[in-house]
Formats: C-alpha cells, structure tokens, sequence
C-alpha cells in the first residue's frame, strides 16, 4: 500500500494551524455572543477565556502528537488509549459531524460573504423535513456546495500545491487583519466608553451568579467555534518534516497568534459600536458584524474590503480544513475500520482521493440541513467530548507509561491537562442544559457510528 509522504515544513505547518484556525468565527460570533453575555467587557472576557482554555487543550493535544505524529490524529492515539472501538467511535463523529460540519460552515459563510458582495438571486422556502428547513437560504447554500467540490478537486490534485495556496491565502488574511485592526483603533468612530457600557435594552439578560456562569457557557460555544481547528495538523503528521518537533510547536505557536489576533479585533468591534448594536444583529443572521463595523468605520468602501477579506478568510479555513480532515478518514480505512475504499491514495497525486470525496458528499448534506449557528454549536459540543478525552489520555499515559519517548511535554503538567478536562465535562453538560437540540443531534449522528462499527467488526 502506498504510503502518504513528509513534505511540510514547520513554517508552513504553523501558517496551517493559523489558517485552519481564523475563519469566520471572529467575525460573525460576537452577535450571539453579545445576546447572551449583555456587556462588551464579558465579551472580551470570553473570548480571552475560551483562547487560554484552547491553548491548554492545544499544548496538551501537542504532547499526545509528538509521541504519536501519524495521519488520523487522535484516531490513532485514542487506539492506543482506549481501544478500537473509543477510536472509531471519534472518527465516526468526525465524519458524520466534527469536520464536515466545520467544513459546512465555513462554506456557509463564505457564501453569506460573496453575496454581501455579489447580490444571488433570493430563493427560498420554509418548508421542512423532521424539523430541518432544507431550502431556507437556498442560493447561499448552492453556493456553499460549490465552494466544497472546487476546494476537494484542488485538495484532490496534490498536497503541495494545496500547502502553498493556504500559506498565500493566510499572508493575505494576515494583512487584511492587521490594516483592519488598525484602521480600526486609528477611526473616529471609536468610543472607548463603550467598552464599558451594559445594554440597555429591555430584553438585556440579568447575569449574577449562576445566570453568569450560564451565559458564559453558552457564549463560549460561539468562541470556541472561533478557536475551532487548533488540532487539525496532527492529521497530517505522516506529512510534516520532523514531525515530533514541529507538531507542538507549530500548534503552540499558531494559537498564541490566533489569541492575540481575536482579541483586538473584539476590541475593534465592541469601541466601534454599543454592545446593544450586536444584540439587535443577531435576530438578522445573514448579516456579518465584521462587515456592518467596517461600514461604520469607512462606509460602503469598507463593508466591500472587508466582506472580501473574509471571503478570504473562509476559503482559506475551508480549503486547510478539507486538506487534513480527509485524513482521519484514510487513516480509519486503511485500519479497516471505515469504508475500504476510502484507503485509496491517488497514484499520481498521492492523495486520499476516495476520503476527499466522501468527506465532500457529507459536508454538502450538512450545509443543507441547518443554519450556521445550529452547524457551529452542534460541532462544538462534540468535539469537546474527545478533546476532554485526548486531555485525559495525556494523564492516562504518564501514568501508565513513563517510559514512553516523549520530544514534548505539555507544560504545567498535571494541572493543565486535568483543568481542560474538566472544563470539557462542564461544557458538555451545560450544552445538554441549554442547547438540547443541538445536543441531541450531535449525540444522534455520533450515535449512528454504532452499527457501523458492529457490522465492520463482524466483517
């Protein structure tokens, strides 16, 4: 069988992580983030918070790739851990609803960010099927499946020239942020008493206590959704150069970018506009708060600048993501727990061809089954359950074997691993308390994994 080869240096794995990182989350996900929290100062807090908490899930999941750099990720290691059947389960969700949901959604923005530019004709029906409104926004989502098959065709045709897109892609994406953000502080617009202004509107919510902690978990959803994609290089770890070093680094160094990048902008935002401004947008999900503060500041000049830097932006996130997500999916196959033919690698392209296009398939049935914050919530959810689980492993394996070579170990150890955890099983139960649909879907397409693995295993 032909193997994937290394190829990817720590450089460019770095800009991955970047660009698999910044997508649309920080551009759009301060409107439900300000309905729930109510004050721009607790926005900024969670976003802050939610970037800490991901650092410590990234330099934790670090220490687990640079003992196990494969493709698949924490399929591979989760063997190791805990069994075939925990590690099948995680790439089962993966496929049904981790990565191709990601990938859905950022191709649903994307699409949102074209037609600010580009008006689509406006097609669309209420009607639904078990609860999902297939057709609602139909133009956005035609267009979000095209961007998904262009995307797998160049993914298709090789890994280099896939690398070297989102490296360019993200030097742009880069720029286009750092002039924002200064545009941004430099404008006349900016009313820094508004970083401490609560909403005074009448459906303001009431945070003390428990309300509080509440509302910051449910806000975090959105935060995270802004974080999501911190782990994705380890699913090319067969593809990078020196993979035990440049894994951690490339996932530490990546973050603390990504941290700091968020941060401003938030703080662009919320000094441009009151917090009730966001409140309000968030009951118009087509629009982009990114893009109606870039009005404020500069006029209808920059709400075109910036709707094009995050149609950047999102293809960038969505071209990194289809690149190594479709990795877990060969990874599985080639264990003979997925689809045989998924373990296909293109003889002249060396890619896993048959995982792209299944990857593919999937995601393009997910753009049409909900709306962005349903898709971004509900992966959410449950890729916190197995990077609670990797956290955990972390501990596990010190334990268990000490001996194990490890090129890097994840710094304040035992206390960062054991508080992500920790942190994940809250998550997990405060999503069931307050967002049960989405709870209950995830759990409902992770849950389909279950006869597949029993009709494999007889197989």
């Amino acid at each position: 069988m032909e193997v994937l080869k290394p190829k990817i240096g720590l450089k460019v794995a770095t800009f991955l992580v970047v660009s698999v990182i910044i997508g649309s989350g920080v551009f759009k996900k301060i409107a439900p983030m300000a309905h729930e929290l109510g004050s721009p100062l607790l926005v900024i807090l969670c976003w802050v918070l939610a970037g800490i908490i991901s650092l410590a899930g990234a330099l934790s999941t670090a220490e687990m790739v640079s003992m196990f750099p494969n493709s698949g990720g924490e399929y591979f290691y989760f063997q190791k851990i805990y069994g075939r059947f925990f590690s099948f389960i995680y790439g089962w969700s993966s496929f049904t609803i981790i990565k191709t949901a990601a990938i859905a959604a950022l191709a649903y923005i994307f699409s949102q960010s074209l037609n600010s530019l580009f008006p689509f004709p406006s097609y669309s029906s209420d009607a639904s099927f078990l609860g999902i409104a297939l057709f609602q926004n139909l133009s956005i989502k035609i267009v979000a499946s095209i961007l998904i098959i262009l995307l797998t065709l160049l993914n298709y045709r090789g890994v280099e020239f896939a690398a070297k897109l989102s490296s360019f892609l993200t030097y742009l994406m880069l720029a286009g942020i750092v002039v924002f953000i200064v545009v941004g502080f430099s404008s006349s617009s900016v009313n820094i008493q508004n970083l401490t202004q609560h909403s005074q509107l009448a459906s303001a919510p009431s945070l003390n206590g428990w309300n509080l902690m509440k509302a910051l978990f449910v806000a975090s959803l959105g935060a995270f959704w802004g974080y999501e994609g911190w782990n994705n290089i380890a699913y090319i770890g067969e593809e990078i150069n020196n993979p035990k070093r440049n894994l951690p680094l490339a996932l530490g160094l990546g973050t603390l970018l990504v941290i700091a990048t968020y941060v401003a902008l938030n703080i662009v935002f919320v000094t441009v506009m009151p917090i009730d401004y966001f409140i309000q947008l968030n009951a118009t999900p087509n629009k982009i708060a990114a893009v109606e503060v870039a009005g404020r500041i500069s006029g209808h000049i920059g709400m075109i600048l910036v709707a094009g830097l995050i149609v950047v932006t999102t293809l960038n996130s969505a071209n990194s993501s289809i690149l190594m997500s479709s990795r877990i999916m060969y990874a599985m196959a080639r264990d003979k727990m997925f689809f045989y033919k998924a373990a296909s690698v293109h003889p002249k392209y060396n890619t896993p061809d048959v995982a792209l296009f299944i990857q593919a398939f999937w995601a393009i049935a997910l753009v049409f089954s909900g709306t962005f914050d349903q898709l971004t919530d509900m992966l959410v959810f449950a890729s916190f359950i197995f990077y609670g689980s990797t956290a955990l492993g972390v501990i596990i394996l010190r334990i268990k074997h000490p001996e194990m070579e490890r090129k890097y170990k994840v710094i304040g150890y035992p206390f960062v691993p054991a508080i992500f955890f920790l942190f994940c099983v809250a998550l997990f139960v405060m999503t069931i308390i307050n967002q049960p649909y989405q709870a209950i879907w995830g759990l409902t397409l992770m849950a389909t994994g279950l006869p597949v693995y029993w009709w494999l295993s007889r197989k």
